[in-house]
């Protein structure tokens, strides 16, 4: 690679070496994964777009080549993210993986009675789905009042649903099928009519001139919407979704999705249902008792990927586990146990810290697996902060010096032995000893959990303390985050985590955080102009890409194109408005700046005391103007931090806050969390880095393993009691790292 560019990468060129295990490490911000994604990964993604494009003639528009010279060598790029799964419902983790398909073969042949093929067992189709749920497990029961307003016609907008106003597509369907009186209020329609509205059956009818399907609208609805995961949705059709139906296990199939006829075929007294319900620690022993000529190749590879859930920390999962439920952590690494069983080779593994969500005994065995794939033949790329990735590495590549605009260059690359006589930020906290707090804060409360039995939690009661930094730790699956998130009392309690920030494609930090309300009034006042035109959703917007700066182009069959706008060149507003200036900057200048550049820039008092905050929770370094989209989930996590900080919350709980932290922002953000306790407020942190439950005042350790072996709280007091404790696997690590 030469002269890369992009984002905050100062002209780096660098070898990377293939087939080896390569991982890239720096300060939070200093460029790692503009270099492995914004360049490897992305160019290796243009040229395949280039091939397709090609062969539909054109017809799909490229991706923007990388801001690099050169790129040679490259082979095909896998990325393997923390993105989430996808919003189908139907999808599980058995599907996501070869799992579900190896079940339904083994099931096929060896279940008694014997009811026909795989397709007997498939919730997906019609001979083995559950004809009352359609194999989604679930059923729906629809309020017709949250869908239409009696009082009016049709032609009034009876229909109050998303998508359904007068005039739409789906409303002239209803209007012009002449089975009703558009301009008849709905309460006076006929029971035959209101039936035929709501339920009844499919038929031909002509719409504007077209031959259509006429659907009722309970199916319609359902079929577009009630099947996708509600989590997945966003604003106004979210709402009118959790308005208008309430969802329960299907009566029928009992949630496994499946017919009277495949749950009556059975292997060991289980139909195949019930086995994809199990723990799949549980499952993998069941399987390893089968043994049959017929489908023994089947029985092994089955086996050989179970193990490998085991092995990466998700044993506690089942099979019928739905992929939209799953964290980033477990969706990433549930994409690896994808990769596992390929027979490719001599391909370029991508991934961007596969060690989140995993307590420290896990790492190892995360380090095997990726060792794994190199020793196949490929090569693998590790955006990672942790020392045990580091170590297990074939090549290290270290970024910086700082971050942002103070990173993006390579500070070093080689061994581990070399990393640490660097002298760079990583190679010193390399050797950085872990020390305990020795004077832990005495609590001023607690709040008390009784009794608790949510998912695999054994009748837990425990007192978490207050006025203090409490960590909860344990292996991942042990139920840390049900008890925590699921049986605290909420009075009183914010919590802060990294789910995706609902919002629209113009959406950045200075419009999520409020800063950009002020900046937009401060550019009004030096110019004497209205404070709209600052806005990407008002009359100051670029017409062609309306504000986003983007153009998106969604593509049915792959993933969607995103491609600087043309007309302001990425700057979101029109050439008028950019030749308005605060202090001789545009707002597009503005929306550039770092926080950090922000800081130096603005005087303004509303402004300044949230890029403190941002600056404290180690964001000094993300742009005003970044999308949303593109914060990774312990940022977006550390910038709603950055705004609760602003109020009167008493008890602030954090999922994993040090996700995506090197080494030295964890002592930032450590430090942080102190002075938040130190100024009167409690901290409950659910984490697994071992630098902050030693700096933690209380520990409860959740175990002793995960899923049914999970459940019970292990350990309750101090750090330095903690690593006397030799039944704690976190009392082990902890022991290990101060010793």
């Amino acid at each position: 690679m030469r002269g890369a560019r992009e984002n905050n990468l100062r002209d780096v060129s660098i070898d990377i070496p293939k087939r080896q295990l390569t991982v890239f490490t720096g300060v939070s911000g200093s460029g790692k994964s503009s270099l492995v994604f914004g360049t490897v990964a992305a160019e290796s993604r243009r040229l395949i777009d280039e091939t397709y494009s090609a062969f539909v003639q054109g017809f799909m528009p490229s991706r923007p080549r990388p801001d690099v010279d050169t790129l040679s060598n490259l082979s095909a790029a896998i990325v393997v993210d923390q993105e989430p799964m996808g919003a189908n419902a139907r999808s599980t983790v058995g599907t996501a993986t070869d799992a579900w398909t190896m079940l339904r073969v083994i099931w096929s042949r060896l279940g008694t009675p014997h009811v026909g093929g795989s397709n007997l067992f498939s919730f997906n189709d019609p001979q083995g789905m559950c004809p009352a749920c359609e194999g989604l497990g679930r059923v729906s029961t629809v309020d017709t009042d949250a869908l239409v307003d009696r009082t009016r016609s049709l032609n009034e907008g009876a229909i109050t649903f998303p998508n359904f106003g007068v005039g739409t597509w789906y409303w002239k369907v209803y209007a012009d099928s002449g089975l009703f009186d558009p301009d008849k209020p709905l309460k006076d329609y006929t029971e035959s009519e209101w039936h035929d509205l709501m339920h009844g059956p499919e038929r031909k009818i002509v719409s504007s001139g077209i031959n259509v399907t006429y659907e009722s609208l309970v199916p319609k609805i359902t079929r577009l919407y009630l099947v996708k995961d509600v989590e997945s949705m966003k604003g106004a059709m979210r709402a009118a979704v959790e308005r208008l139906a309430t969802f329960a296990p299907c009566p029928d199939c009992g949630g496994t999705r499946l017919n009277e006829r495949a749950r009556s075929s059975r292997i060991k007294g289980r139909h195949i249902g019930e086995a994809a319900a199990m723990q799949l620690t549980d499952l993998a022993e069941l399987v390893r008792d089968l043994a049959d000529p017929q489908v023994q190749p089947i029985l092994d590879g089955l086996s050989d990927l179970l193990a490998t859930f085991e092995q990466i920390g998700l044993g506690y999962l089942s099979l019928d586990r739905e992929s939209s439920s799953l964290s980033g952590g477990e969706a990433q690494r549930t994409k690896m146990v994808r990769h596992m069983g390929s027979a490719l080779t001599d391909v370029t593994y991508v991934f961007d810290e596969p060690t989140i969500g995993l307590h420290p005994h896990d790492v190892q065995q995360m380090n095997a697996l990726l060792r794994r794939l190199r020793d196949k033949g490929n090569t693998v790329l590790v955006v990672e902060h942790k020392p045990e990735v580091m170590a297990a590495a074939d090549h290290l590549v270290d970024m910086g010096p700082g971050a942002g605009s103070h990173g993006g260059t390579v500070v070093y690359q080689g061994d581990l032995a070399g990393l640490r006589a660097s002298g760079t930020a990583t190679g010193k906290h390399l050797d950085q000893a872990v020390t305990l707090k020795q004077t832990p804060r005495t609590s001023t409360g607690a709040l008390r959990i009784e009794h608790a039995t949510l998912h695999n939690l054994q009748d837990v009661s425990v007192d978490v303390p207050l006025g203090a930094l409490v960590a909860v730790t344990g292996v991942a699956g042990s139920g840390k985050s049900s008890l925590i998130h699921g049986c605290l009392p909420r009075d009183g309690v914010t919590f802060v985590d990294q789910s995706v920030i609902r919002g629209s494609r113009r959406s950045n930090p200075a419009t999520y955080t409020g800063i950009l309300e002020p900046v937009r009034k401060q550019f009004a006042r030096a110019n004497d102009v209205k404070p709209a035109l600052f806005s990407a959703n008002s009359a100051g917007a670029c017409p062609e890409c309306k504000g986003v700066g983007l153009i998106y182009t969604d593509l049915a069959f792959m993933a969607g194109v995103a491609s600087v706008c043309e007309a302001c060149e990425g700057r979101r507003f029109t050439d008028e408005v950019l030749g308005y200036t605060l202090r001789g900057k545009n707002i597009a200048d503005v929306l550039a700046m770092s926080v950090e550049e922000a800081r130096g820039f603005f005087t303004e008092k509303a402004v300044l005391p949230m890029l403190e905050r941002l600056s404290d929770v180690g964001l000094h370094y993300i742009s005003l103007g970044q999308h949303l989209n593109t914060l990774s989930g312990g940022e977006r996590q550390r910038l709603k931090l950055a705004i609760e900080m602003g109020g009167d919350t008493p008890v602030f709980v954090l999922d994993e806050p040090t996700a995506g932290l090197h080494m030295q922002d964890v002592d930032n953000l450590t430090g942080l969390l102190d002075r938040l306790v130190d100024s009167g407020r409690s901290v409950i942190v659910v984490e697994h880095n071992l630098s902050v439950v030693a700096r933690a005042d209380w520990v409860i350790d959740m175990g002793p393993g995960g899923g049914h072996d999970g459940g019970r709280v292990v350990f309750e007091g101090t750090p330095a009691d903690l690593v006397r404790h030799e039944t704690s696997l976190t009392g082990r690590h902890l022991a290990e790292l101060v010793s």
